[in-house]
């Protein structure tokens, strides 16, 4: 029982470790997270912080892999909720950008290089690739119903829809930090500019004999 007992609070302070890694990093910039000032904040001594994590690289690394995987599993339920093809992949990319603007720490860690010496690891990085798994996947289903054309199905066009996604939530991060998804200047846009990747990569028409 102590042993069990023990292990919940140990699980409770490391979440609450996080949590308040993030509330720091919404008042002073993703860059300016302070170890000193989180165990501050949750109150223990800095010491004892590093019992949970070992350094501040640690903290952002567990912060970037639990956003992966909210991002990962956000759009595996919107992919599943859609029919196959363009419906689905465009509510991926609405599930992305609800998710960003609703966690802005957390979408600034994901998609920008915020902390200059920090680096995922491997296993943080892990749900991401699976992400992009699920997009690409997405593609290939509208490649095969005819709605758009082979190209799509490829390393460019998983770029460009990276890219569109990208640009938009970083703009509207930039501006307007606090609007919302659907209120946003330049997240309310993302389904004009998936409308243009469409168009690009729209099934071309066969050559007659």
């Amino acid at each position: 029982m102590t042993g069990t007992v023990e292990r919940r609070r140990r699980v409770g302070t490391r979440r609450q470790i996080l949590d308040v890694a993030v509330e720091v990093m919404a008042e002073r910039g993703v860059a300016g997270l302070s170890l000193s000032e989180v165990a501050r904040r949750v109150g223990i001594r800095q010491p004892s912080l590093y019992k949970h994590f070992a350094s501040l690289h640690a903290v952002y690394d567990e912060v970037f892999r639990e956003g992966a995987e909210h991002q990962r599993d956000a759009v595996a339920r919107a992919v599943r909720g859609s029919a196959p093809g363009l419906t689905a992949l465009l509510a991926a990319i609405e599930a992305i950008g609800r998710l960003a603007m609703a966690n802005p720490v957390v979408a600034q860690l994901l998609s920008w290089r915020p902390v200059p010496d920090f680096t995922p690891s491997e296993e943080a990085f892990r749900p991401s690739i699976e992400m992009v798994e699920i997009v690409r996947a997405t593609l290939r289903d509208a490649v095969a119903a005819g709605e758009l054309d082979p190209a799509a199905d490829s390393d460019d066009g998983v770029a460009l829809v990276s890219i569109l996604v990208s640009g938009a939530l970083t703009q509207q991060l930039a501006n307007e930090p606090d609007a919302g998804y659907e209120a946003g200047r330049f997240s309310s846009l993302l389904p004009r500019a998936f409308a243009m990747f469409v168009q690009y990569f729209a099934p071309k028409a066969e050559e007659q004999p």
